[in-house]
Protein backbone atom coordinates (compact mmCIF):
# COMPACT_ATOMS: atom_id res chain seq x y z
CA UNK A 1 0.00 0.00 0.00
CA UNK A 2 2.83 2.28 0.80
CA UNK A 3 4.41 1.79 -2.64
CA UNK A 4 1.14 2.47 -4.47
CA UNK A 5 0.71 5.70 -2.58
CA UNK A 6 4.21 6.89 -3.45
CA UNK A 7 3.70 6.13 -7.12
CA UNK A 8 0.47 8.12 -7.17
CA UNK A 9 2.16 11.10 -5.56
CA UNK A 10 5.06 10.97 -8.01
CA UNK A 11 2.72 10.74 -11.01
CA UNK A 12 0.73 13.67 -9.70
CA UNK A 13 3.89 15.80 -9.38
CA UNK A 14 4.92 14.96 -12.94
CA UNK A 15 1.52 15.97 -14.25
CA UNK A 16 1.64 19.24 -12.29
CA UNK A 17 5.11 19.96 -13.69
CA UNK A 18 4.03 19.41 -17.26
CA UNK A 19 0.96 21.56 -16.74
CA UNK A 20 3.12 24.31 -15.31
CA UNK A 21 5.47 24.17 -18.29
CA UNK A 22 2.56 24.37 -20.80
CA UNK A 23 1.00 27.32 -19.02
CA UNK A 24 4.34 29.17 -18.90
CA UNK A 25 4.99 28.56 -22.58
CA UNK A 26 1.51 29.86 -23.50
CA UNK A 27 2.04 33.02 -21.46
CA UNK A 28 5.44 33.62 -23.05
CA UNK A 29 3.94 33.19 -26.53
CA UNK A 30 1.10 35.60 -25.83
CA UNK A 31 3.44 38.22 -24.35
CA UNK A 32 5.86 38.28 -27.38
CA UNK A 33 4.98 41.05 -29.95
CA UNK A 34 4.17 39.97 -33.50
CA UNK A 35 6.52 41.09 -36.35
CA UNK A 36 4.92 44.07 -38.17
CA UNK A 37 5.90 45.02 -41.76
CA UNK A 38 6.54 48.67 -42.57
CA UNK A 39 3.61 50.07 -44.63
CA UNK A 40 4.41 50.09 -48.37
CA UNK A 41 3.43 53.42 -50.00
CA UNK A 42 1.91 52.91 -53.40
CA UNK A 43 4.26 54.64 -55.93
CA UNK A 44 2.73 56.87 -58.60
CA UNK A 45 4.26 57.24 -62.10
CA UNK A 46 5.88 60.63 -62.59
CA UNK A 47 5.41 62.95 -65.59
CA UNK A 48 8.14 61.03 -67.41
CA UNK A 49 6.45 57.67 -66.72
CA UNK A 50 9.05 56.41 -64.18
CA UNK A 51 7.78 54.60 -61.02
CA UNK A 52 10.00 55.69 -58.12
CA UNK A 53 9.97 54.14 -54.62
CA UNK A 54 11.54 55.90 -51.63
CA UNK A 55 13.36 53.41 -49.38
CA UNK A 56 11.87 53.29 -45.85
CA UNK A 57 13.73 52.38 -42.62
CA UNK A 58 14.36 48.62 -42.24
CA UNK A 59 13.61 48.08 -45.95
CA UNK A 60 15.56 45.42 -47.86
CA UNK A 61 15.73 44.63 -51.54
CA UNK A 62 13.98 41.32 -50.84
CA UNK A 63 11.10 43.01 -49.02
CA UNK A 64 10.68 45.61 -51.76
CA UNK A 65 10.88 42.87 -54.38
CA UNK A 66 8.15 40.80 -52.69
CA UNK A 67 5.80 43.72 -52.11
CA UNK A 68 6.34 45.51 -55.47
CA UNK A 69 6.31 42.34 -57.53
CA UNK A 70 9.73 43.08 -59.06
CA UNK A 71 12.55 40.55 -58.85
CA UNK A 72 15.72 41.40 -56.94
CA UNK A 73 17.82 41.02 -60.11
CA UNK A 74 15.51 43.39 -61.98
CA UNK A 75 15.77 45.92 -59.13
CA UNK A 76 19.56 45.71 -59.32
CA UNK A 77 19.55 46.15 -63.12
CA UNK A 78 17.12 49.11 -63.08
CA UNK A 79 19.15 50.94 -60.42
CA UNK A 80 22.71 49.87 -61.36
CA UNK A 81 23.21 48.12 -57.99
CA UNK A 82 26.09 45.72 -57.53
CA UNK A 83 24.91 44.49 -54.09
CA UNK A 84 21.93 44.52 -51.77
CA UNK A 85 22.88 47.59 -49.73
CA UNK A 86 20.23 50.33 -49.72
CA UNK A 87 19.66 53.22 -47.33
CA UNK A 88 16.53 55.00 -46.12
CA UNK A 89 15.52 57.88 -48.39
CA UNK A 90 17.17 56.35 -51.47
CA UNK A 91 15.13 56.47 -54.68
CA UNK A 92 14.66 53.15 -56.43
CA UNK A 93 13.28 52.78 -59.95
CA UNK A 94 10.63 50.06 -59.99
CA UNK A 95 9.76 50.36 -63.70
CA UNK A 96 8.01 52.51 -66.25
CA UNK A 97 4.31 53.23 -66.44
CA UNK A 98 1.97 55.68 -68.13
CA UNK A 99 2.64 59.36 -67.30
CA UNK A 100 0.47 61.00 -64.70
CA UNK A 101 -2.58 62.53 -66.32
CA UNK A 102 -3.87 65.62 -64.58
CA UNK A 103 -7.53 66.39 -65.04
CA UNK A 104 -7.71 69.85 -66.61
CA UNK A 105 -9.93 72.39 -64.91
CA UNK A 106 -12.21 74.05 -67.45
CA UNK A 107 -11.67 77.80 -67.62
CA UNK A 108 -13.71 80.60 -69.07
CA UNK A 109 -14.50 80.36 -72.75
CA UNK A 110 -12.26 82.66 -74.81
CA UNK A 111 -13.91 85.59 -76.48
CA UNK A 112 -13.53 85.27 -80.26
CA UNK A 113 -11.46 88.05 -81.83
CA UNK A 114 -13.09 89.86 -84.69
CA UNK A 115 -11.33 89.22 -88.00
CA UNK A 116 -10.28 92.51 -89.55
CA UNK A 117 -10.31 92.85 -93.34
CA UNK A 118 -6.91 92.56 -94.95
CA UNK A 119 -5.97 95.87 -96.59
CA UNK A 120 -5.32 95.70 -100.31
CA UNK A 121 -1.63 96.33 -101.06
CA UNK A 122 -0.93 99.53 -102.90
CA UNK A 123 0.80 99.13 -106.28
CA UNK A 124 4.50 99.93 -106.21
CA UNK A 125 6.57 101.99 -108.61
CA UNK A 126 9.77 101.57 -110.60
CA UNK A 127 12.18 103.65 -112.70
CA UNK A 128 12.89 103.41 -116.44
CA UNK A 129 15.95 104.98 -118.13
CA UNK A 130 16.36 105.17 -121.93
CA UNK A 131 19.51 106.01 -123.94
CA UNK A 132 19.76 106.64 -127.71
CA UNK A 133 23.46 106.12 -128.44
CA UNK A 134 25.64 106.80 -131.49
CA UNK A 135 26.43 103.26 -132.67
CA UNK A 136 29.62 104.21 -134.52
CA UNK A 137 30.80 100.65 -135.23
CA UNK A 138 27.28 99.40 -136.02
CA UNK A 139 27.42 96.38 -133.67
CA UNK A 140 24.16 97.34 -131.88
CA UNK A 141 26.04 97.24 -128.54
CA UNK A 142 26.74 100.42 -126.69
CA UNK A 143 30.40 101.00 -125.76
CA UNK A 144 31.56 103.51 -123.17
CA UNK A 145 33.02 105.86 -125.74
CA UNK A 146 29.77 106.01 -127.76
CA UNK A 147 27.81 109.12 -126.67
CA UNK A 148 24.09 109.73 -126.89
CA UNK A 149 22.50 111.12 -130.06
CA UNK A 150 20.91 114.52 -129.49
CA UNK A 151 17.59 115.52 -131.03
CA UNK A 152 15.87 112.12 -130.81
CA UNK A 153 12.40 111.66 -129.31
CA UNK A 154 11.44 109.08 -126.64
CA UNK A 155 7.87 108.06 -125.88
CA UNK A 156 6.80 105.86 -122.94
CA UNK A 157 3.17 104.71 -122.58
CA UNK A 158 1.22 101.94 -120.90
CA UNK A 159 -1.46 99.72 -122.35
CA UNK A 160 -4.37 101.49 -120.63
CA UNK A 161 -3.23 104.90 -121.88
CA UNK A 162 -3.06 106.40 -118.39
CA UNK A 163 0.69 107.02 -118.81
CA UNK A 164 2.14 108.89 -121.82
CA UNK A 165 5.53 110.49 -121.23
CA UNK A 166 7.95 111.99 -123.77
CA UNK A 167 11.51 113.31 -123.67
CA UNK A 168 14.10 114.66 -126.13
CA UNK A 169 17.57 113.14 -126.15
CA UNK A 170 20.51 115.37 -125.37
CA UNK A 171 24.19 115.31 -126.20
CA UNK A 172 26.31 113.48 -123.64
CA UNK A 173 26.32 110.02 -122.09
CA UNK A 174 23.46 110.14 -119.55
CA UNK A 175 20.14 108.43 -120.33
CA UNK A 176 16.71 110.02 -120.06
CA UNK A 177 15.01 108.62 -116.93
CA UNK A 178 11.31 108.37 -116.11
CA UNK A 179 10.87 108.16 -112.34
CA UNK A 180 8.17 106.43 -110.25
CA UNK A 181 6.25 104.68 -112.97
CA UNK A 182 3.51 102.40 -111.66
CA UNK A 183 4.18 98.71 -112.16
CA UNK A 184 2.72 97.33 -115.36
CA UNK A 185 3.42 96.84 -119.08
CA UNK A 186 4.96 99.72 -121.02
CA UNK A 187 5.77 100.39 -124.66
CA UNK A 188 8.95 102.40 -125.31
CA UNK A 189 9.43 104.02 -128.73
CA UNK A 190 12.27 106.20 -130.05
CA UNK A 191 12.25 108.49 -133.09
CA UNK A 192 15.66 109.17 -134.67
CA UNK A 193 16.82 112.64 -135.68
CA UNK A 194 17.30 113.39 -139.39
CA UNK A 195 20.40 111.86 -140.93
CA UNK A 196 20.48 108.72 -138.70
CA UNK A 197 19.59 105.11 -139.39
CA UNK A 198 18.63 102.64 -136.60
CA UNK A 199 21.01 99.79 -135.68
CA UNK A 200 18.58 98.30 -133.14
CA UNK A 201 14.82 98.05 -132.83
CA UNK A 202 13.09 101.37 -132.17
CA UNK A 203 10.13 99.88 -130.31
CA UNK A 204 10.20 97.69 -127.19
CA UNK A 205 7.55 96.32 -124.76
CA UNK A 206 8.58 95.58 -121.17
CA UNK A 207 6.89 94.60 -117.87
CA UNK A 208 7.98 96.96 -115.09
CA UNK A 209 7.72 95.63 -111.54
CA UNK A 210 7.71 97.50 -108.25
CA UNK A 211 11.25 98.38 -107.18
CA UNK A 212 12.74 97.79 -110.65
CA UNK A 213 15.24 100.19 -112.23
CA UNK A 214 15.40 99.21 -115.90
CA UNK A 215 17.81 100.58 -118.53
CA UNK A 216 17.10 100.39 -122.28
CA UNK A 217 19.63 101.23 -125.01
CA UNK A 218 18.65 102.08 -128.60
CA UNK A 219 21.34 102.45 -131.29
CA UNK A 220 21.53 104.78 -134.28
CA UNK A 221 24.24 105.47 -136.86
CA UNK A 222 24.77 108.50 -139.08
CA UNK A 223 23.61 108.00 -142.68
CA UNK A 224 26.75 107.70 -144.92
CA UNK A 225 24.73 108.75 -147.99
CA UNK A 226 24.11 112.24 -146.63
CA UNK A 227 25.37 114.75 -149.22
CA UNK A 228 28.45 116.72 -148.24
CA UNK A 229 28.55 120.28 -149.62
CA UNK A 230 31.68 121.16 -151.75
CA UNK A 231 33.75 124.13 -150.50
CA UNK A 232 33.20 127.45 -152.31
CA UNK A 233 35.93 128.33 -154.91
CA UNK A 234 38.67 130.75 -153.82
CA UNK A 235 38.25 134.38 -154.91
CA UNK A 236 34.52 134.15 -154.97
CA UNK A 237 32.65 137.18 -156.40
CA UNK A 238 34.62 137.55 -159.70
CA UNK A 239 32.72 137.53 -162.98
CA UNK A 240 33.22 134.49 -165.31
CA UNK A 241 33.45 136.92 -168.25
CA UNK A 242 36.81 138.19 -167.07
CA UNK A 243 38.12 134.67 -167.06
CA UNK A 244 37.05 134.15 -170.69
CA UNK A 245 38.69 137.38 -171.82
CA UNK A 246 41.91 136.48 -170.07
CA UNK A 247 41.93 133.11 -171.80
CA UNK A 248 41.52 134.77 -175.22
CA UNK A 249 44.47 137.09 -174.57
CA UNK A 250 46.55 134.17 -173.41
CA UNK A 251 45.86 132.22 -176.62
CA UNK A 252 46.61 135.31 -178.77
CA UNK A 253 49.95 135.75 -177.03
CA UNK A 254 50.87 132.13 -177.67
CA UNK A 255 49.91 132.51 -181.37
CA UNK A 256 52.07 135.64 -181.81
CA UNK A 257 55.03 133.91 -180.20
CA UNK A 258 54.75 130.97 -182.61
CA UNK A 259 54.47 133.32 -185.67
CA UNK A 260 57.48 135.35 -184.57
CA UNK A 261 59.56 132.23 -184.18
CA UNK A 262 58.82 131.13 -187.78
CA UNK A 263 59.83 134.54 -189.14
CA UNK A 264 63.18 134.38 -187.37
CA UNK A 265 63.90 130.95 -188.80
CA UNK A 266 63.03 132.12 -192.30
Amino acid sequence: MMRIALKSVFFGLVVLGLAYLLVSQAQTTLASPLYQLTPFPTPTPGPDGRIIYIVQPNDTLLRISLIAGVSVDELRGLNNLTGDNIVAGQELLLGLGGPFQATPTPGPSPTPTAILPTPSPEPGTGNLCVLLFDDRNGDAIRQEEEPSVPGGAINVSNRSGSVAKTATTRDGSEPECFQQLGEGEYTVTVALPEGYNPTTVTNFVLALKAGDETFLNFGAQMNTETAVEAPAPAGGGKSPLLGIIGGVFLLAGIGLAVFAGRLLKG
